[in-house]
């Protein structure tokens, strides 16, 4: 007889979710919706990382990416009376997680030339996985929006703004998978 746990538990028949440090949500409420779609983001960088170089630095930034998209979800599935149980940078996002991607921005935006009409996405098979995986993030940010306008999470909540220079991150990884390599600039 298997001892394997089973991947259903049926709780969630009701239309509710469990949440991270109890309590449980509507699957269709202002957190769980942002979190879904945060979630969907994870999924899109990886459809973007499954081309990119293993090792490589695209493939080691968008782990990053997707590891850092797992706390921002982590904030959103946790109802605000049980916001002091969450720790920054693990389950809780920083104003430092939110200013280490302008630099990287910065970096990535010194190794192509900017377009200078709207973008067409379809380039290359990466760039127009990280174009769809900057949608998605677009739409995690307006659910967070929604979210914070709602009182799931509060004014201060770092979520927004780290949400949003994702996107512009996003944005210029695509643009730099489309144009000509430049190797990054030596400290």
């Amino acid at each position: 007889m298997s001892t394997a746990r089973k991947v259903y538990t049926r709780t969630g028949d009701d239309g509710t979710t469990g949440l991270l440090y109890g309590g449980r949500a509507r699957k269709d409420g202002p957190g769980p919706s942002a979190y879904g779609t945060s979630d969907e983001a994870v999924s899109a960088l990886g459809l973007a990382r499954a081309d990119a170089e293993r090792g490589g630095e695209l493939d080691t930034l968008l782990i990053r990416l997707q590891r850092e998209l797992f706390v921002v979800g982590a904030e959103l599935a946790t109802e605000p009376e049980h916001r002091d149980r969450l720790t920054d940078g693990v389950t809780r996002v920083t104003e430092a997680m939110v200013a280490d991607l302008e630099p990287v921005i910065d970096d990535i935006t010194s190794r192509y030339d900017p377009p200078r009409e709207f973008v067409l996405p379809g380039e290359t098979r990466i760039a127009a996985a990280l174009d769809l995986a900057r949608t998605v993030v677009r739409r995690a940010e307006r659910d967070a929006v929604a979210a914070t306008a709602a009182g799931w999470l509060e004014p201060e909540s770092q979520v927004v703004p780290y949400l949003n220079r994702l996107a512009d991150l996003v944005y210029t990884l695509a643009r730099w998978q489309e144009g000509e390599y430049r190797p990054a600039r030596a400290p």
